[in-house]
């Protein structure tokens, strides 16, 4: 895709999963990726899968939920150069019935899918700003468009970044900065099996191979091209947009 070779890349939660499969997508494109990842080993494996077929990738171990953290980690990253995209993927959710559950778990949810990725916008934007250029690709999710059952907090905090997504597209649009979000339906990832555990993983995975018109799970390939596509100069003219990879599971 064009004007994606060269350009720095942040991806937030690369280890595994989407961000991995995003990781690897972009560098295969010519992008220079940071792995940013609570889990360094994971995010150096991926770094390093990365630089063995060829590509630009260096891991970062970082904690999005610790804004100093991050402020740190995007400063020696910009010692090198631009930051030019930043796709914020790092997320973490249980399915707990709300009158269930408790404000200790209210806080994980909240910190990691909400604070996290306004620490990470707060690092970057400025650079952007300054630069006359940015990409921002949130990676929300559609129980923040349609809500999702046993994920009232994680869903309202999603809808919080599809909204604080737009909102910082119509701000910063006359910067050079487009912002969008992409949501996954649900997605055979190494979350998903930690979420739907306790036994109830196959029948939930079956219930929503049936309800997807696909008929199956996504899978983190599903993601890395409209990703890239959002990062390049193909979608100059496209910010402030929700983007649903759902296998028809929601449409409207």
């Amino acid at each position: 895709m064009r004007g994606l070779k060269g350009r720095n890349a942040i991806v937030t939660g690369g280890a595994s999963g989407i961000g991995a499969a995003i990781s690897r997508r972009l560098a295969e494109e010519g992008a220079h990726v940071a792995i940013f990842d609570l889990d360094r080993a994971g995010a150096e494996n991926i770094a390093g899968t990365i630089t063995k077929a060829g590509g630009a990738a260096k891991a970062y171990q970082v904690d999005i939920t610790d804004r100093a953290a991050v402020f740190e980690a995007v400063a020696e990253l910009t010692q090198n150069g631009s930051i030019d995209i930043l796709v914020n993927n790092a997320g973490w959710d249980r399915l707990v019935p709300f009158v269930e559950s408790d404000t200790d778990l209210w806080t994980k949810v909240i910190d990691i899918n909400l604070y996290g990725p306004l620490h990470v916008h707060h690092a970057v934007l400025p650079i952007m700003i300054e630069q006359g250029r940015g990409r921002v690709i949130n990676i929300a999710s559609d129980a923040g468009r349609v809500g999702s059952t046993g994920e009232a907090v994680y869903s309202a905090c999603k809808g919080g970044i599809i909204a604080f997504t737009k909102t910082m597209a119509r701000e910063l649009a006359r910067s050079g900065i487009r912002l969008n979000a992409v949501c996954p339906g649900p997605t055979d990832t190494p979350l998903f099996a930690e979420f739907a555990g306790d036994g109830q993983g196959e029948r939930i995975k079956a219930a929503l191979e049936k309800a997807i018109p696909v008929g199956r799970l996504a899978r983190p390939s599903d993601f890395p091209g409209i990703v890239c596509f959002l990062a390049s100069d193909d979608a100059e003219f496209i910010t402030g947009q929700t983007v649903s990879v759902s296998g028809g599971l929601t449409m409207s």
